[in-house]
Order: structure tokens, then C-alpha cells, then sequence
């Protein structure tokens, strides 16, 4: 069977695959271990554990973590600039949910 067909290729386009180890994760964000611990310590994102116990990234993982590095780079403490980035993700949900719902109502023929 040739590679692009294994069962394992289709997650490597997967931004959810934990593909990554700590140590290449840390590696990639230029950061340590230890705040990739505490960015998942403080349940901004929460890697998948190997049957060894290891931790486990994303790419999406990867992203957000690297936004925090942003933060703390500009002097937020860790655990502010992980509620800040929570609290943009609420705010990204509700403005899409809030478009959605004009545009329900907007085909419906009502007016807001």
C-alpha cells in the first residue's frame, strides 16, 4: 500500500492530531517544557496523553500556545494571558453565533 494511503496520512492534515511530543512542541514554540506545562496546567489546552503518559500536541495546540508565548513575551503573567486568550475565544464564538443568528433572521424576513 503506498504511503499517501496508509491509515496515518490522513492525520498528518489534522490540526487536532497530537502529533507532536513536549520536547518537539517546546522546540517549535522556542520555549521550555515547563511553560507548556503551565500553559496546560491552567486548562488553556490540555494534551493528549500517550499510553505512557506522555504528552502530546497539536498543531491547533501548537497555535494557541503560541499566542500565549506572545503574551508572556510582552510581559503578561502566564495565567493572565492564558484567561486573556480564553476570553478572545469566547468573544470569536459569540460574534460567529450572533452573525449566524442575523442571518437566520434576515432570511426569515425579519428585521433586528
Amino acid at each position: 500500500m503506498p504511503a499517501e494511503n496508509s491509515p496515518l496520512s490522513g492525520n498528518l492534515d489534522d490540526d487536532d492530531y497530537p502529533a507532536y511530543t513536549m520536547g518537539r512542541a517546546a522546540d517549535i514554540l522556542g520555549t521550555t517544557p515547563a511553560f507548556l506545562r503551565a500553559v496546560g496546567e491552567s486548562g488553556l489546552i490540555r494534551p493528549l496523553r500517550s499510553e505512557g503518559g506522555h504528552r502530546r500536541y497539536s498543531r491547533r495546540q501548537l497555535r494557541i500556545a503560541a499566542r500565549a508565548r506572545e503574551l508572556v513575551d510582552q510581559g503578561t503573567p502566564i495565567e493572565a494571558a492564558c484567561r486573556i486568550i480564553t476570553l478572545e475565544d469566547q468573544l470569536h464564538d459569540t460574534l460567529r453565533e450572533n452573525e449566524h443568528m442575523r442571518r437566520k433572521l434576515a432570511d426569515d424576513g425579519r428585521d433586528i
